[in-house]
């Protein structure tokens, strides 16, 4: 490229980003289109003449964003920065700041907003900032807890979520995990239970935590399940569970005994909500993750840059 040509597109980058002119008020100045100017600062970025440095934050951030949107066609992915010294605890504070901020800026008037549980569920809900909306609804998809493992109780968050937003919130009062399969279909069918089976069918939002493989210590429901049921689940090879529905590695939904006894939204249902939002960090939940995205059940991820590292580096893998 000659040094004339090199000075002409190093002049209109100058306009364009020290001087802070239009592309239109360029070609005037200059006498050219302004088709041209949108050229000449392509061109220059091309040659190196203008190189454009984001401060504050690390750009890969965002490439991790953009492969992991591409990768698995999502509509949103949020991933929170984090630097070498945090602590696991800081780590999931970081997380929650992050997906309360971009929660805040997706609650609507007039949604019917669906909750799981989880930690990072619980925590994200907390950190929310209050945000007056009209005629919002905020339901569980989930049964409740046992009674010794109630910290994010369900029917908390969906209390709290709805203080929050002055929405009207609808509890459940039975328990995740029935002793039967006729308990759990008596309670779904059950009259009470009717204004929430009606709302789940009108969900435009979930929110969702994401729980890890069976070895995964965090669990709030899992002390509710039996011995058979952790054979039978080892025996299929499950890798994790959403909306207390458990999956193996390749995304099967594992029908059974287990999940006839949950009272809880089907992973096919939550396909289908407009919005199927997961909140999850930590390395040891990656593979977990990997499949509810791989068959859609989630359109939308929050989680941090070492699991967003990892989850790439597994898809990768798994596409090689």
């Amino acid at each position: 490229m000659k040094e004339e040509k090199k000075k002409l597109l190093a002049k209109v980058a100058y306009m364009y980003y020290q001087q802070d002119l239009t592309q239109a008020q360029i070609a005037k100045e200059l006498d050219i289109y302004r088709t041209t100017v949108s050229r000449m600062l392509a061109q220059a970025k091309e040659a190196g003449i203008v190189e454009i440095t984001i401060n504050h934050f690390d750009p890969a951030l965002f490439s991790l964003e953009d492969q992991l949107k591409k990768a698995y066609n999502l509509k949103h992915i949020e991933i929170a920065p984090l630097s070498n010294d945090l602590s696991a605890e800081e780590k999931e504070e970081q997380l929650a700041r992050t997906a309360a901020s971009w929660l805040r800026r997706q609650l609507n008037d007039d949604s019917v907003i669906g909750v799981s549980w989880g930690e990072s569920v619980g925590k994200a809900v907390n950190q929310l900032e209050t945000k007056s909306l009209d005629n919002a609804t905020i339901v569980p998809i989930v049964g409740g807890p046992s009674h010794i493992n109630s910290r994010y109780h369900v029917n908390t968050l969906v209390y709290e979520l709805a203080r929050k937003l002055n929405g009207h919130s609808v509890f459940v009062n039975a328990t995740v995990t029935q002793e039967t399969k006729q308990l759990a279909e008596g309670i779904f069918q059950s009259k009470y239970f009717q204004e929430l089976r009606d709302y789940w069918q009108q969900l435009d939002l979930a929110i969702v935590g994401i729980g890890g493989p069976l070895s995964y210590k965090k669990s709030q429901w899992r002390d509710l399940l039996t011995e058979e049921d952790f054979q039978e689940l080892k025996l299929r090879e499950a890798i994790g569970d959403c909306c207390c529905r458990f999956y193996d590695r390749h995304g099967k939904l594992l029908k059974g005994q287990l999940d006839q006894r949950t009272i809880g939204l089907p992973l096919e249902a939550l396909a289908e909500i407009p919005q199927s939002i997961g909140i999850a960090r930590g390395t040891a939940k990656a593979r977990s993750i990997v499949p509810l995205l791989k068959e859609g059940y989630l359109n939308t991820l929050i989680t941090d840059q070492e699991t967003a590292a990892e989850l790439l580096r597994i898809t990768n893998e798994l596409q090689q």
